[in-house]
């Protein structure tokens, strides 16, 4: 027996088939033979044969024999017989195998019933068919037809049922309930089928007017075409605007926005108020990038050789750096958190963007956002507002003229709130990588992707970033240059520079490693070298000057001239005290312009026990005055009656300068403990460091720059919070190679080891 799983087809009893003879040899071995029994097992879902499984195949077959081969077609005919109950096997060499049982059939129509029920069906086929142009050939077709079975048969493809309900067809033992539902089905194929082309007909003639206006305004376009070729001189707005949308690329919302623009520019013509308005807002959208730009293939290895040429030092940021386009080679897509470079002016944060736009053979946007208070200078101005204008980060994708570049947004730390809005609220959409494939411009009002922008951040300090802003970024510090750094960045890179911009041959200047120095420790003081870069191109157009008065080559710099290049005096480093009286101790102080050197000066004088605050601290600092003063007192309490009769005055100078941070906690402590006992604190020791109550030293930040200030000052031993060792690493080793660096963890510590409290006479704090 050929078993013959079949999908899709009605099979019906005393029906005959036609098949094709390779899809019956895909079933059985040889070509089938005349009288072959066939049984048909019809399937759930079509599936290929080795993924046939038993469950695959309803439990409702029908039986067949091949009547005739024809050779001509290659043809097999199979006459139907019985319903029969099936149970399907699966062979282990992968073929099916089926066991079935005659299903009984309820022959409860006469033969008279049957025909009646067959003739009214054919017969609303016959009416349905005529009115179409094919309706000859089917009406041939339908006429074959003598049963129910067979006209079910034939439009076995044509009806709108599904396997399942075909199914139910065959399934049904009732011949009544089969043919009621034949019915059913055929009536419903003729509805659907009316509808249809009535529907096709309505399209149809839709259509036709569309092509004819689309012929229309085809040749329109093209006697246009030959216009503005003849006369490119004279191509109106609305025609240049009409290409550039179609050029543009840019997705469907944008278009239709864009054309309804255009349209409101035809109408509105060139004497109305408005059509400047709307000049402007197509100009801008169609001098977008819409398009996807290509994947640019990231070389590793050259983008850490560009680095390493445009920045000396920042070692571990260039790592970083080089992390996140691994990353984005990797997954061949923009990918990793944005990145947010925190530190001083002058460290480099802006211009090592830069070298990555140059890494990544990306355009380089930079934005200011430097006091910015309005939310619409991020999200732009809605269009209904006079002089609205596009948001800044969309004016810098239109000025990149691409859609992916390296977008760096400066100063974000410097963003404000007003009642105008948070701008910094309004870059949260633009820096979150799951919103800003979608980031909306008001004043475009329609959607633009920014998930291929590469974003940037810089900030002086996080202090005045939002938490949900902060949040989105990953921190990135750039600690201040080393003197020894900003000698070879000076050497490397500012001098050329400097000499590039004066016009000055290599070979004209010469200036010693030693002037080199001088310039950076007495004429510049900050942590980066922004500074260093305007003496050096004070001294370039110095010697510009004498260059072009016939000097001879080369201009040599002396120590001696450099006051007169600069017009200015050399600065005024704050050194280290002479130790000539108790209550005066070295502190440590993180600033926006690097680490610096203070000196906390503490006095008695006469008076009734109050205590008075000098130097313009902040209140953060003033409550570490009041802190210093309990521990003070309660490490040594035979010294009460000095705090209660004499008036303490605590002093930080410079008094122009203010001051504030909870870092000098341990400083303020040690002066007053020096004060109290009389006993001299070595000024070559510094400390840093936040008190508790009970003397515990807690961890501050800036430790790099505070330790760059101390060596900068002379100083030789550094006490610091113990829980600072981590932050350690990131201090150059030279730095810590000029430094006792003593971690402690109580102000008892400190007090031992600057000699005020003397070991096993100390009270435990």
């Amino acid at each position: 027996m050929i078993i013959l799983p079949v999908s899709g087809l009605l099979v019906m009893p005393d029906v005959t088939y036609y098949f094709q003879n390779d899809y019956i040899e895909k079933y059985m071995q040889g070509a089938p033979a005349e009288g072959a029994e066939v049984l048909f097992l019809l399937m759930k879902n079509e599936k290929r044969l080795k993924d046939m499984l038993q469950e695959d195949f309803w439990p409702v077959g029908v039986t067949g024999t091949v009547t005739e081969l024809d050779s001509e077609d290659h043809s097999v005919s199979i006459h139907t017989g019985m319903r029969v109950n099936v149970e399907v096997t699966r062979l282990e060499d992968g073929t099916l195998d089926a066991a079935c049982t005659p299903r009984e059939e309820i022959e409860d129509l006469d033969a008279e019933s049957r025909a009646k029920a067959f003739r009214e069906v054919q017969t609303a086929l016959l009416q349905y068919v005529g009115g179409f142009q094919w309706g000859i050939v089917a009406r041939n077709y339908i006429l074959r037809w003598k049963t129910m079975e067979e006209m079910a048969a034939g439009l076995s493809y044509q009806l709108n049922m599904t396997d399942e309900e075909k199914y139910r067809i065959v399934a049904a033992d009732r011949i009544s309930e089969r043919y009621q539902r034949i019915e059913e089905a055929v009536y419903e194929f003729i509805e659907v089928s009316r509808v249809s082309a009535d529907a096709e007909k309505a399209q149809t003639e839709s259509n036709e007017k569309m092509y004819r206006e689309e012929a229309i305004k085809k040749q329109i376009a093209i006697l246009q075409k030959e216009l503005d070729d003849m006369h490119p001189e004279s191509v109106t707005d609305v025609r240049k605007f009409e290409m550039k949308i179609h050029d543009s690329g840019m997705n469907e919302t944008a278009r239709r926005e864009a054309e309804k623009v255009l349209n409101r520019m035809k109408q509105e013509g060139e004497n109305s108020h408005e059509y400047g308005m709307l000049y402007d807002y197509l100009d801008f959208v169609t001098d977008l990038s819409w398009k996807k730009e290509g994947a640019v293939q990231i070389d590793l290895d050259e983008a850490e050789k560009i680095l390493d040429e445009d920045h000396y030092g920042l070692e571990k940021i260039k790592e970083r750096i080089i992390q996140q386009l691994a990353a984005m080679k990797l997954k061949n897509r923009q990918s990793g958190s944005i990145l947010l470079f925190v530190g001083p002016p002058g460290t480099g944060k802006t211009s090592i963007g830069q070298s990555i736009a140059r890494a990544l053979g990306r355009k380089y946007v930079r934005i200011s956002l430097g006091g910015i208070r309005d939310e619409a200078e991020i999200r732009g101005h809605r269009r209904t507002y006079i002089g609205a204008m596009p948001g800044r980060i969309m004016e810098g994708i239109r000025r990149s003229g691409v859609s992916n570049p390296v977008m760096v947004l400066d100063e974000v730390d410097k963003l404000t709130k007003a009642f105008d809005g948070d701008p910094s609220s309004a870059l949260l959409e633009a820096l979150d990588p799951e919103q800003n494939s979608t980031f909306t411009d008001h004043y475009m009002n329609v959607p633009y992707d920014l998930s291929d922008v590469l974003f940037i951040c810089t900030a002086n300090t996080t202090d005045t970033i939002p938490e949900p802003l902060l949040n989105r970024m990953e921190e990135i510090n750039f600690r201040g240059y080393t003197e020894t750094e900003k000698l070879e960045i000076a050497r490397r890179h500012l001098l050329p520079k400097a000499m590039e911009q004066a016009g000055i041959q290599k070979e004209d200047l010469e200036i010693s490693e030693e002037i080199l120095k001088k310039i950076i420790e007495d004429y510049t003081a900050e942590a980066g070298v922004r500074g260093l870069k305007k003496r050096l191109d004070a001294v370039c157009r110095s010697a510009a000057v004498r260059l072009v008065k016939g000097a001879d080559t080369p201009v040599c710099v002396k120590e001696e001239e450099l006051s007169a290049f600069f017009d200015m005096q050399p600065f005024y480093h704050e050194k280290l005290l002479t130790p000539d009286r108790p209550g005066i101790v070295t502190g440590l102080a993180w600033t926006q312009g690097g680490g610096e050197i203070l000196f906390i000066e503490t006095m008695f004088t006469k008076g009734k026990g109050e205590c008075v605050i000098t130097g313009q601290l902040g209140d953060v600092m003033k409550e570490s005055a009041q802190i210093a003063v309990s521990l003070v007192k309660d490490l040594f309490p035979d010294q009460e009656e000095l705090f209660e009769n004499n008036d303490l005055h605590i002093h930080v100078p410079a008094g122009a300068v203010p001051k504030d941070g909870p870092s000098a906690g341990i400083t303020l402590t040690t002066a007053l403990a020096s004060l109290v006992t009389g006993r001299i604190v070595n000024p070559k020791y510094a400390m840093t460091g936040e008190v508790s109550l009970k003397g515990r030293l807690m961890p501050i930040g800036g430790l790099p720059e505070k330790l760059m200030a101390a060596v900068r000052a002379g100083v030789k031993k550094v006490f610091i919070p113990k829980e600072n060792v981590r932050d350690l690493p990131e201090v150059p080793q030279e730095i810590r190679d000029q430094l006792k660096i003593v971690p402690v963890q109580k102000v008892t510590e400190v007090l031992e080891k600057t000699g005020i409290l003397e070991k096993g006479k100390k009270k435990e704090a």
